[in-house]
């Protein structure tokens, strides 16, 4: 199908968002803008945008044949795609499978321990507090999500979570951890929604442990370009 790209009704850290001719349809673009620390570090990762867009979808039409609702509808061009217009859950859904970032500093423990079980944690989506952590008794009492609802997006982030696992094992990289948003449709219908892409999971080479994802740019450490175009060519062949 062919959308009517209209008037831009959001512009975010990482993406600008557009209504359509569809009222249950927006426009989801990418840009290459980069951030880190709430917002505090900003710079550019030249290409990132067209990468994200596309392993995102990729990636989802992989999740929607095994199971998992996503809100994407179509991919456009290498920047843009339609998806479902949904509201978004305020509850940032993060998956840790190995410690790192902000868990091994928390926590006071090293980076690298392989967790016996793979942990959630759900932040507020809510970048005036800096997204703080809650726990579900917290998103109940803010009336964030109701029970069944986030019973639910438990349930879909740990399928998430075995299937992504999956997915990157196959082209030798270790899904470290990463972040789930989820949307509701007109109808209520929860969806996964956002994206996912080197900028919200963290992703070593299973072999030398090399950082893969927004950890080079969030941390200084040069060649952010050339990791994205890595994960992009072994998960797409390109």
């Amino acid at each position: 199908m062919s959308y009517e790209k209209r008037e831009q009704l959001y512009e975010g850290k990482a993406k600008k968002v557009y209504a359509t001719d569809d009222p249950q349809v927006v426009i989801v673009s990418y840009k290459d803008d980069a951030t880190a620390f709430n917002g505090l570090k900003k710079g550019t990762i030249t290409g990132k945008g067209a990468i994200n867009n596309r392993m995102t979808n990729n990636l989802m039409r992989r999740l929607e044949e095994k199971g998992v609702p996503t809100h994407y509808v179509e991919e456009l061009s290498d920047r843009e795609t339609a998806v479902k217009k949904v509201s978004i859950v305020p509850l940032e859904v993060i998956v840790r499978n190995i410690s790192a970032g902000s868990f091994a500093k928390r926590y006071g423990v090293e980076e690298g321990i392989v967790f016996d079980e793979p942990t959630i944690e759900f932040s507020y989506k809510n970048d005036d507090l800096g997204d703080p952590l809650l726990n579900t008794y917290h998103a109940l009492a803010l009336k964030l999500a109701t029970k069944e609802e986030i019973a639910l997006i438990e349930k879909y982030t740990f399928m998430v979570n075995d299937l992504l696992k999956g997915f990157m094992k196959e082209i030798g990289i270790d899904l470290v951890d990463f972040k789930l948003e989820f949307g509701k449709t007109a109808d209520g219908t929860i969806v996964l929604a956002d994206e996912i892409s080197p900028d919200t999971c963290r992703l070593w080479d299973e072999k030398t442990h090399e950082k893969l994802d927004k950890d080079r740019f969030r941390r200084d450490m040069g060649g952010a370009e050339e990791a994205y175009e890595e994960v992009m060519r072994r998960l797409m062949g390109e």
